[in-house]
């Protein structure tokens, strides 16, 4: 028995964490599918968490603010962002509950951390595939949350 949605649980999950990158613009739509299959209205939340590194951090207080030197809550700057903002909306849309949750630091580290917070029933996170030479040389922060989540990890890669 499944809902119209898909979803293999004819209840959907209760939270789902969708993490999201600034990368991610291009990922919105199969990002948001892939959470509108697992999830009710009724029944589901869906937490949308970024992390900043330092740099990000910086440069989108800058973009959004006029002095560029104020501090704001890493919530409240997530949610300004257009990705997160794209995201929001459409699962607003069809009618599902949505947080928005961000810290500062290592991004797979960010992402584990909140979504133990949280007590997620599954993790979402779009990614490019990458070679396992490109894996070594530069780390995979994608990895590290399929290897440290609390719970499921579902993996949504670049198409190409």
């Amino acid at each position: 028995m499944s809902n119209d949605r898909g979803s293999t649980d004819p209840f959907g999950l209760e939270t789902v964490v969708l993490a999201v990158g600034g990368r991610d613009e291009n990922r919105v739509k199969r990002l948001v599918d892939v959470a509108l299959q697992i999830t009710t209205p009724e029944r589901s939340k869906v937490v949308v968490v970024h992390v900043f590194d330092k740099d990000s951090y910086t440069e989108t207080v800058q973009s959004i603010s006029n002095t560029g030197d104020e501090y704001i809550e890493p919530d409240e700057l997530a949610s300004q962002m257009a990705v997160v903002q794209q995201i929001t909306d459409r699962l607003a849309e069809n009618s599902i509950d949505c947080d928005v949750r961000a810290t500062t630091g290592r991004k797979g580290q960010g992402i584990v951390d909140i979504s133990a917070e949280v007590d997620a029933d599954r993790v979402i996170i779009g990614g490019q595939q990458r070679s396992p030479t490109g894996k070594a040389i530069f780390g995979s922060m994608v990895q590290k949350v399929l290897l440290n989540a609390p719970c499921p990890v579902t993996f949504v890669r670049d198409q190409g």
